[in-house]
């Protein structure tokens, strides 16, 4: 049986699909000996060999499908050249599993982490459109005129979002202690199905409310609920089955 190379890795549980095609490109992978750089190469899956860090890889039989509730402080990738902690660092099972989608640096909340890279791609593709719900701690008091702004597209540079929800939970006055003077931060819970680099941040930083505290907390019909920071559960099969008929 026959496959895209880039396809074949993700299913090995190495990376994600657009992951593996850099690996590709980048010569990091060996068929048969040889290395290969053709996103359009075929393997397969029976008699060919695959390589990669120079171990061969195969198909991973048990996939995984795990929730990470992130703390702050900690990237959304597999590895870092820098030497920062990752979200694997706080997970333990014998797959290799990656992250699906991202959560930015400073921003915690849920993460979904995978080894099936059909599953990724699910998620991922910009035609399945998921809402992601957050909690968001701002700076000021939005007004009616920047909900309404907020809701139906923002220009964070060079790109206009799509339409998203924002409600406000709370607003509470408080006394700032370097300066004594009194200043309003507002909680707002808000919904988009994009997934732009901080969109979020970004978004209410051009209505100059600065985002101090940002938290995931569902994607799609899957919720955080009450899992504590920096720990870890498996999807449950409702849960599982919900992605997979995305």
């Amino acid at each position: 049986m026959e496959e895209r190379l880039q396809k074949y890795i993700a299913r090995c549980g190495v990376a994600s699909r657009r992951k593996s095609e850099e690996l590709i490109l980048s010569g990091q992978i060996r068929v048969n000996g040889n290395i290969v750089t053709e996103l359009g190469t075929k393997v397969n899956i029976d008699t060919d060999v695959v390589e990669y860090n120079n171990k061969v890889i195969k198909k991973e039989e048990n996939k995984v499908y795990i929730m990470l509730n992130k703390p702050e402080g900690y990237i959304t990738s597999a590895s870092d050249e820098k030497g920062r902690k990752t979200v694997l660092d706080l997970i333990d099972v014998e797959e290799r599993i990656y992250p699906i989608g991202r959560l930015d640096y400073d921003s915690s909340g849920l993460l979904l982490l995978t080894n099936d890279g059909d599953i990724y791609n699910k998620i991922i593709h910009p035609r399945v459109a998921i809402d992601k719900k957050y909690i968001a701690l701002c700076e000021g008091k939005f007004t009616e005129k920047e909900i309404e702004k907020f809701k139906n597209g923002i220009d964070i540079g060079g790109y206009i979002t799509s339409n998203a929800n924002i409600e406000i939970i709370d607003e509470e006055n408080i006394k700032i202690k370097k300066t004594g003077k009194n200043t309003i931060r507002s909680t707002v819970e808000i919904t988009i199905h994009e997934g732009k680099n901080r969109q979020i941040r970004r978004m209410c930083a051009s209505l100059n409310h600065n985002v101090i505290a940002l938290k995931r907390v569902s994607v799609g019909s899957i919720k955080l609920g009450n899992l504590k920071k920096g720990s870890w559960r498996m999807l449950t099969q409702e849960e599982i089955n919900y992605i997979k008929g995305l």
